[in-house]
């Protein structure tokens, strides 16, 4: 079953039950995923030829694990002891919402955090006041769609889940009935 079908038909009435909500539309739900990654300290002091060689093939990474293609995020401001300059590339970001939203939350909970080494499930700790979810991942090789034999650099990036959620507990639970692999 899909996670937006498992959603509407697992999820909302268990959530109506346990918060008692009224109505299936103030029920929380995920709102957006937000990919973000910074190689600011591999590309500081180098020109902008040396640059492009390093993130283009972060951002060609990125794509394909997000479905959608990832935007170049530049400093805002010079800082001297980072070597960075104001419009310097620092980073790549993606925001997912509808379909490819919920394709790359399958990937992430069916295939990839299994992959990677030493899982246990995600720690509470991972969660704000709000019921955001913010996760990190070390290695960019433990997604599907990504060669290891073409790799030149091995990147981590943070994955934010952002809800609509009023609270940490109603966001804990929407995603722990979605299958989120959360440590209790």
């Amino acid at each position: 079953m899909h996670l937006l079908e498992k959603y509407h038909k697992e999820v909302v009435p268990a959530m109506q039950k346990k918060f008692g909500y009224k109505s299936a539309m103030a029920v929380p739900r995920i709102r957006k995923v937000v990919v973000n990654t910074g190689f600011g300290r591999f590309v500081a002091g180098k020109t902008s030829d040396e640059q492009k060689k390093f993130y283009e093939p972060v951002l060609a990474d990125m794509s394909l694990i997000c479905g959608q293609k990832a935007v170049v995020t530049k400093a805002k401001k010079s800082i001297a002891s980072f070597k960075t300059r104001e419009g310097m590339p620092i980073g790549a970001m993606a925001t997912l919402r509808g379909k490819k939203m919920y394709d790359l939350l399958e990937k992430v909970i069916n295939i990839a955090l299994p992959r990677s080494r030493d899982f246990r499930g995600l720690d509470k700790k991972s969660f704000d006041e709000k019921g955001n979810m913010t996760i990190s991942i070390k290695e960019h090789t433990i997604f599907p769609e990504i060669f290891s034999e073409r790799i030149k650099s091995i990147f981590g990036f943070q994955m934010t889940v952002v809800v609509n959620a009023k609270n940490k507990e109603q966001g804990i639970e929407l995603l722990k009935l979605m299958d989120f692999p959360i440590k209790i």
